[in-house]
């Protein structure tokens, strides 16, 4: 499977390849500031598989805290595109830069519900966590 994707303004567009492995939804506070409040909808996709095609994102990670992420966004209009956590074989690609959203189905879990707002909307039916698998 290859899904292509990029940016709002066209800058920045990317290729991604294999089959994703965890499709979520996250409630953390961090995604909230991301994605101006709601959940954060994404896949996990193999980093190897993964290319920019057209651009280069700008790229963040707080030095204020241990193990951070590295999130990627396009650097002309914002769209943050994937995080790199460390030491992962995956990224977290956000659903909202697919050319087709669709390809990426429903959510299968919600994480750090722990930080969800109470306007914030759980699917039934799928796997919660307070916050991730295994911790």
């Amino acid at each position: 499977m290859t899904l292509e994707g990029g940016c709002y303004c066209g800058t920045v567009r990317y290729a991604a390849g294999g089959t994703p492995g965890l499709k979520a939804e996250c409630h953390c506070r961090e995604c909230q500031y991301i994605t101006g409040g709601g959940p954060n909808y994404f896949m996990m996709m193999p980093v190897a598989e993964f290319s920019y095609t057209r651009g280069a994102p700008a790229r963040f990670t707080r030095d204020d805290i241990p193990n951070p992420v590295t999130r990627e966004f396009c650097p002309k209009c914002g769209t943050h595109l994937a995080t790199r956590i460390p030491g992962l074989p995956t990224l977290v690609l956000k659903v909202g830069g697919l050319d087709d959203p669709a390809q990426y189905g429903k959510p299968g879990t919600a994480i750090y519900l722990c930080d969800a707002q109470p306007f914030h909307m759980v699917p039934d039916g799928i796997v919660r966590f307070e916050t991730v698998p295994g911790a």
